[in-house]
């Protein structure tokens, strides 16, 4: 297959450097030059007419898990391990961090910035939990990376703004929700499919959710709506006094997740309620400096999706998607050409924290970015043994802390993310992307780093040598992938 792609040529050098990681042999890298000549039909064409999508920024999020595992090493591994995530000369070199207004399901356990009842003035808001916590994360990855950004999404509002009562969705054997409780989900009444969230590898292989919340589990009351809103801007404050700079907020993590951890079911008609008439306008006002876009959207019901924000489009710049939500990104840029696209959380995965692991992480960043999507965030980057949550669930991460001996382990989804974010920093420009189902296993990307550089990315998740060719104006880079590897070629352009 032949896709002519177009970029700005300014190819003056021939050499590559390539770097492979397969299981157990990490990052080697050889030297390779383009050739006169391909040795397999070029399955990009680089020819330099247009400019591409800029690519804005690689980022992971702060949770207190992260932290307890982090703080199990010793000082001088730790310091190792925050250099090589953030610093600007490290390995993955994030620049942006994800944040939650009160707990995600990768707390502790439960808590809020405000637990009175009734406080609409919200003279009982604070982070005080988060200083001691997140903060305290926060402010080691800010010793490598002092001009982070930073973006907030809540999993949960405080358990008194909802109309059960609690933090959770649903009723399980990890909260205290009674199951009564779970009827308010659907309209006829119906209970909760406590396998709905289960996965392999991100396929659950239907229309997700298969029932969707027929309520609000927000109270739809103005006093609450707008208590909410000015909950975000005081967060907004707070934060940025502790030398934290949000600079973008989005009303809700997954609202199709119907969760046993924290999380708040939303209808359409309630988030475009909320995003247009209270959330947009006060953060207008005051906090003018900060975007307001939709997300996180974890649905693949696009007609769905379709409605709210055609209520949103001219308010949002952007929509941030995980999970199912990445079915639907080609169909959303067509009809919305105007807004950006977010990646923002990947997959968590099992707890296994193994090569398959690492493969689909590596599919997803090619798959995300090649769609469209300009910032791509990490879940959680260190964890314990299997990741185990306070909800039960076991949890990948990039690196793995084991609580034995106190070791840690760079895991291969670590690497996955290094073949991407290593070379391609902000302000590159994506030119072309195969997906692994165009080329027989082989996602391939091709970017253009702001110092004219040519970085192409290519997976082989076969059991099979694979010969893969991409036409660089009238030259062939020729690259021979080993079974099962991840592969980054950086053009040696001086």
């Amino acid at each position: 297959m032949l896709l002519s792609l177009t970029v700005s040529l300014n190819l003056t050098a021939q050499t590559f450097v390539h770097y492979t990681t397969t299981e157990g042999s990490e990052w080697q890298q050889e030297k390779t030059s383009l050739s006169s000549k391909a040795t397999a039909e070029p399955v990009l064409t680089i020819t330099g007419q247009e400019q591409g999508r800029e690519f804005k920024a690689w980022g992971t999020c702060f949770n207190e898990l992260d932290l307890d595992a982090l703080e199990l090493l010793k000082p001088d591994e730790q310091e190792e391990v925050m250099r090589r995530l953030f610093a600007p000369d490290g390995d993955l070199k994030f620049t942006r961090g994800r944040l939650t207004m009160n707990a995600n399901d990768y707390s502790r356990a439960w808590y809020s910035c405000d637990t009175v009842a009734g406080d609409f003035a919200l003279k009982y808001f604070n982070i005080e939990h988060d200083k001691q916590n997140v903060i305290r994360l926060i402010r080691k990855a800010q010793k490598y990376q002092p001009e982070m950004t930073f973006w907030m999404s809540p999993w949960s509002p405080p358990a008194w703004m909802k109309i059960n009562q609690d933090y959770p969705v649903c009723s399980s054997q990890w909260n205290n929700q009674p199951k009564e409780m779970d009827y308010l989900l659907f309209d006829d009444g119906g209970i909760p499919d406590p396998t709905e969230m289960q996965f392999v590898d991100g396929q659950r292989g239907r229309l997700f959710p298969k029932r969707l919340a027929s309520q609000n589990y927000f109270i739809q009351d103005s006093r609450y709506l707008q208590a909410y809103a000015d909950m975000f801007c005081k967060f907004i404050d707070l934060y940025a006094a502790e030398n934290i700079p949000i600079n973008m907020v989005m009303y809700q993590n997954e609202a199709y997740s119907y969760t046993a951890y924290p999380g708040c079911a939303w209808t359409a008609e309630g988030t475009l309620r909320f995003n247009r008439d209270y959330l947009i306008p006060t953060l207008q006002k005051k906090h003018p400096e900060v975007e307001v876009n939709i997300g996180t959207l974890n649905t693949n019901r696009l007609n769905y999706v379709e409605h709210f924000i055609d209520g949103l489009k001219d308010q949002v710049k952007a929509i941030g998607l995980q999970w199912e939500g990445r079915q639907i990104i080609d169909s959303l840029r067509l009809r919305y050409p105007r807004l950006r696209f977010i990646s923002s959380e990947s997959e968590c995965g099992n707890g296994q924290m193994n090569w398959r692991a690492g493969e689909h992480t590596f599919y997803l960043l090619a798959d995300y970015i090649g769609k469209g999507c300009d910032e791509y965030y990490i879940w959680n980057f260190i964890l314990c043994d299997q990741g185990r949550s306070a909800w039960g669930w076991k949890q990948n991460a990039l690196i793995q802390v084991k609580s034995a001996n106190l070791s840690h382990r760079y895991t291969p989804e670590f690497f996955a993310v290094k073949h991407f974010s290593h070379f391609v920093e902000p302000g590159s420009r994506m030119q072309g992307y195969v997906s692994r189902e165009q080329t027989g296993g082989v996602p391939l990307i091709v970017f253009q780093r702001t110092n004219g550089k040519y970085v192409v990315i290519a997976g082989n998740q076969t059991d099979e040598q694979k010969s893969v060719t991409v036409r660089i104006g009238k030259k062939y880079l020729n690259m021979s992938l080993q079974p099962h590897s991840f592969n980054t070629y950086v053009n040696n352009l001086k």
